[in-house]
């Protein structure tokens, strides 16, 4: 008697816990029934305002089919051209830079490197963004 009860109490909770389990879009998906393109009204339904909203669709779609061939054949290239360009200007920087005087005998100027304190990381004399393949600091000078 007990079981029963438990069962016939439980049954309306498993029933809206199934429900709740159900993907929401299958529910939101339409289905038209009709042969006829949703473009073409009759009877009431051919009025200004529904050919008017059927032209507003049209050209959304016609937009969005615009835009999108706009970034696949027009922006995803230019890209691609771009990065290429950019890494063949980066390797001709660092080929040129190898080439420049060494760093050993680059003078420092006044401005460069000044110093109140140290900081508190590291020797105490780089920054926190200190590059040590372009930036130098002559301390004995």
């Amino acid at each position: 008697m007990l079981a029963q009860r438990m069962l016939a109490r439980s049954a309306p909770r498993m029933a809206l816990r199934a429900q709740r389990a159900t993907p929401l879009r299958a529910s939101r998906t339409t289905r038209n029934y009709s042969s006829e393109s949703p473009k073409e009204f009759a009877g009431a339904e051919d009025n200004e305002f529904n050919r008017e909203r059927a032209r507003i669709a049209e050209h959304a779609y016609e937009s969005g089919e615009f835009w999108r061939k706009l970034t696949l054949y027009v922006a995803v290239p230019c890209l691609i051209v771009a990065t290429v360009n950019a890494k063949l200007r980066w390797d001709a920087h660092w080929e040129h830079v190898a080439h420049d005087t060494p760093k050993e005998d680059k003078p420092e100027y006044a401005y460069q490197n000044i110093r109140t304190k140290n900081y508190f990381w590291g020797d105490g004399d780089k920054t926190l963004f200190w590059n040590d393949k372009v930036n130098y600091h002559k301390k004995d000078e």
